[in-house]
């Protein structure tokens, strides 16, 4: 099957390396290159390397919705057109070019979590459950008919980073032969019931904010959720700190939320229920420090009370 592939991310590369073992991807399509890290040094997105080592041609347009590029993509003659984490809206005219449609490689249980942030919604959320999900797509918001899905049992420890490797090879598993069943009418489409759906919108630096006042079983969620990007941040005097790694217990006395507190050799925090054991941090402008390590070194931190981003304790 002649295939058009749309994506940038990481999570879409083994979409794309298991159809391109079984189909004919004619285009890659993409995001453009970015400067990014402390050199700003221009990086191609993940997926235009893949599409590299397979010697796919690449095309990364500003915009879907100019003529040129509609005109573009019909050119390759499509019969599908598979989406997974591209991170922008296909318009009407492109949903329309191929006869077996767009289909969309997405990272929940749809209609849980539809948006741009699904895996960090769920390690949020403490769902017990997730999973991918390969729709046909429309011209809503992860709004389209369910082809198929598999689920993923969650235990509680997940990061983004390591969850979203996991979903992006189930992902890969269940697009070929899902697509092959469509392609063949064995697929009876699902509509999505709207009444169930929840939104996982795009991440910005302001969601790694920690809220101490918050239960200590929320906050290190947030610090799953937000690895690795755009990180659990607090404040310590002037100086932000990144939280890395981080497990509640249920600890004694009353202390204000945010209040380092004493807990043999660990890393403590108060928090608005229980505290946050401070497992592995890393300072502005210094190295990732467990821990203990981090109290040795800056025992100074004991009984201070840690703020939000942006405040001074």
């Amino acid at each position: 099957m002649r295939v058009i592939f749309c994506g940038t991310a990481a999570f879409a590369v083994p979409s794309l390396r298991a159809l391109a073992h079984h189909h004919d991807v004619v285009l890659v399509v993409t995001q453009q290159d970015r400067r990014a890290g402390r050199g700003r040094r221009t990086r191609m997105p993940p997926l235009k390397e893949a599409a590299r080592d397979y010697g796919i041609p690449v095309a990364q347009p500003r915009s879907l919705r100019r003529e040129s590029v509609v005109a573009e993509l019909a050119g390759h003659a499509p019969e599908a057109i598979i989406v997974a984490a591209y991170g922008k809206i296909i318009p009407p005219a492109i949903l329309a070019l191929p006869p077996h449609g767009c289909l969309n490689v997405h990272a929940s249980l749809l209609p849980r979590h539809r948006g741009a942030s699904p895996v960090s919604a769920a390690i949020l959320a403490g769902d017990r459950e997730t999973g991918v999900t390969i729709m046909r797509m429309d011209e809503g918001l992860d709004t389209g008919p369910i082809l198929s899905q598999r689920r993923l049992r969650l235990t509680g420890t997940e990061t983004t980073a390591d969850l979203t490797r996991t979903l992006a090879d189930i992902g890969a598993e269940l697009l070929v032969p899902t697509l092959a069943d469509w392609a063949e009418a064995r697929i009876d489409p699902q509509a999505q019931d709207d009444a169930k759906a929840t939104y996982a919108p795009l991440l910005s630096k302001e969601d790694g904010a920690v809220q101490w006042s918050q239960d200590a079983a929320a906050i290190c969620r947030l610090v799953r959720a937000m690895h690795p990007w755009p990180g659990a941040v607090t404040m310590w005097e002037d100086r932000q700190m990144k939280i890395l790694a981080a497990r509640a217990e249920t600890c004694r006395g009353a202390s204000p939320p945010g209040t380092v507190i004493e807990r043999g050799k660990e890393l403590a925090v108060a928090a608005g229920s229980g505290c946050v054991v401070l497992e592995e941090v890393q300072l502005a402008g210094k190295r990732a420090t467990p821990g203990d390590a981090f109290l040795r070194g800056y025992g100074a931190i004991m009984g201070a009370v840690l703020g939000l981003p942006g405040m001074v304790s």
